[in-house]
């Protein structure tokens, strides 16, 4: 079950992809599709600020928002 961390309250548009990046703000970078070359920069969208912690998915909610659900690795 994922947790809410923090509120960002992005607006998503269509065509971006919408993440976490490694100084735990909001980003997008527009999606590539079919094989096409190339791609475009990652911008940032929102200042968060989140301390990520090891063992855990950070990403960007349906209400735009920061939240993080535990990795479900080596289950069988």
């Amino acid at each position: 079950m994922a947790k809410k961390v923090a509120r960002a309250g992005v607006s998503k548009e269509p065509g971006y992809l919408y993440f976490v990046d490694k100084g735990g703000d909001v980003s997008r970078a527009p999606m590539v599709r079919g094989g096409a070359a190339g791609g475009g920069r990652k911008e940032k969208v929102a200042q968060v600020g989140v301390s990520k912690e090891a063992g855990y998915l950070y990403f960007v909610d349906k209400d735009g928002d920061v939240s993080r659900a535990p990795m479900a690795r080596g289950r069988k």
